[in-house]
Order: C-alpha cells, then structure tokens, then sequence
C-alpha cells in the first residue's frame, strides 16, 4: 500500500491511471434509427462542468437526416437525454453548433431544415432545450426574403447576461447569397433584430456566407466573420453589430494579395473586449495557407 494515500496497490494503479495526462476517461456512442450517415458537429460543456453537450446530424428509420441533439454526464459519460428534430413536415436536417447558457439551464442549437419544397429550399432552425431534462422549450425557423435560397445557420452564441442568442449563417435574397444574423431572446424564442450583409463584389462562386459568430464579454457587440465578395474574389468579411439594436458598426474586408479564395472560419474576442481575431485560409496559385487577422473591436 501507499501508506501516505491509504491506497492498497491495485487501487493505486487505477488512481495513478486516472489522473495520467491523456488517459481517456470514457467513450459514448449515439447513433439513429436509420443506416445511413451519423454526424456530431458541435460540442459545448454546461458552466457547472457537469454536463457535456453534442449535436449534428443523425438519420432515421426513413434514412432522413434529423437533428440529434445529445446530454451526457461529464464524469461516467453516461446518456442523460437525446432529443430529436425532425424538420419542417419532418423534411430533415442538420444542427451545426450548440451552446449553453450562462445560468447552465438552457441548451441552444442551430443549423438548417429543409422544407417540403423539397432540399434546394431550406431554412435556419434554432431550438432551445431545458438542459437538464432535454424539454424543448421553443423553436424557431427562418427562411429569409427569396422565395428561393438554401438558408442555413452554421454558427450560435450566447449573451454574458444570457438573454439573447445570436444566430448567423446564409440566407438569399433576389437570388443571391448574404450573411444573415438573428438575435432571439432567450427565453421565449422572440425574434429581436435581423440583419443581412452582402459584399460589393461579384465574386462568381456566389458562396457569401457567415460562419462564426461570437458576443463580446460586456453583451454590447456581436461579430460575424466567413466569406464576403468584396472583389472579383472571395475575401474574409468581417461585421460587428449593436448588440441591443443589430445597427451595424463596422465592416472589414480582409483579401489575400493574389488569392483565388480566402474564407473566415471563426472569430473569437479577448477577455477584455479589446480585440477581435478572426481566423481562416486563403488558396492562391502558387502558397495556401492559414490566415489570422486581429482588428480593434
């Protein structure tokens, strides 16, 4: 024995093993009713530490792609709830991020739905979970202005104070692609502002899109980063909002001398709500690469 622990030998190991720097602690696996593909896009842990939070895509027994939205205990990796969302008139879809409130109480996700319109014409869903039971408390589509356009969310953020949810990804509008960000409350799903931004270019991939939004840590400043069309090329894009009022602040174009493509994947803020960073790549003829750009917020 380790008389100094009072742990016996075999115990020890086990302890020893445990607090190893990369042991894997547990596994869980989830899977749909369906043969087809099984996805998990997005993972957020509860402010508690308790609880581990995942969704993405999961078939089912009509081998349609749901959302599949996962709670599992931090410590056992045990299944706590799963919750499936099938889609506007059960026409499939996809949950791409996922977030916890502040308070620990609510789980968000967002992605993208099809309607029965069949999969050219899809809309954003947003839905908000009772984290602790997985009780769906509301939910919200979005289609956009077009009568056309395959709308999808790809990003979701949480206010410090937790009252709102901004939500951003790509919507169209007389055909063409724009980012498009929504703030809901977060209590009742109530849509507070919307706002749109489309470049001045005409980039011809017609790939506009936002794909990461974050909130600053005084809740007064949303950022959206992803794909503009400032030029004949695509360019990082980069948008800070009102967060109260969704009025625009500013915008920033970031291109790459030479690039044929250059696409924002992520943005982030400091700690003290000074800076923002935005993150991505460019492709150009002859080099590629990673592309990192800080602004004063």
């Amino acid at each position: 024995c380790d008389w100094s622990s009072d742990v016996c030998s075999s115990d020890l190991g086990t302890a020893l093993a445990a607090t190893s720097p990369g042991t894997q602690l547990w596994v869980a696996r989830y899977a749909g009713t369906g043969t087809g593909v099984n996805q998990a896009r997005s993972v957020a842990i509860s402010p508690s530490g308790k609880t581990v939070f995942v969704t993405g895509n999961s078939d089912n027994a009509s081998d349609t792609s749901d959302y599949a939205t996962v709670a599992y205990s931090a410590t056992t990796g045990a299944q706590l709830w799963a919750k499936r969302y099938t889609g506007v008139d059960n026409g499939g879809g996809q949950a791409d991020s996922v977030a916890v409130s502040p308070s620990g109480s609510t789980v968000f996700v967002t992605g993208f739905t099809y309607g029965t319109t069949g999969y050219d014409y899809a809309d954003y869903a947003t839905i908000a979970y009772n984290a602790a039971t997985g009780a769906q408390m509301w939910i919200k589509t979005y289609h956009g202005s077009a009568l056309g356009g395959s709308n999808g969310a790809f990003s979701l953020a949480v206010s410090p104070s937790g009252t709102a949810v901004y939500v951003t990804g790509q919507t169209y509008d007389s055909g063409s692609p724009y980012y498009g960000t929504i703030a809901y409350n977060a209590a009742t799903g109530a849509q507070l502002w919307i706002k749109t931004y489309h470049g001045s270019g005409n980039e011809g991939f017609n790939l506009e899109a936002a794909y990461s939004v974050a909130v600053s840590p005084s809740g007064k400043t949303v950022f959206v980063t992803g794909q503009g069309a400032n030029s004949d090329q695509p360019d990082y894009a980069t948008v800070a909002y009102n967060a109260a009022t969704g009025a625009q602040l500013w915008v920033k174009v970031y291109s790459y001398p030479a690039a044929e493509l250059a696409q924002a994947n992520s943005v982030a803020i400091s700690p003290a709500g000074n800076a923002v960073f935005v993150t991505g790549y460019y492709e150009a003829s002859s080099s590629a690469g990673y592309a990192t750009v800080a602004y004063n917020a």
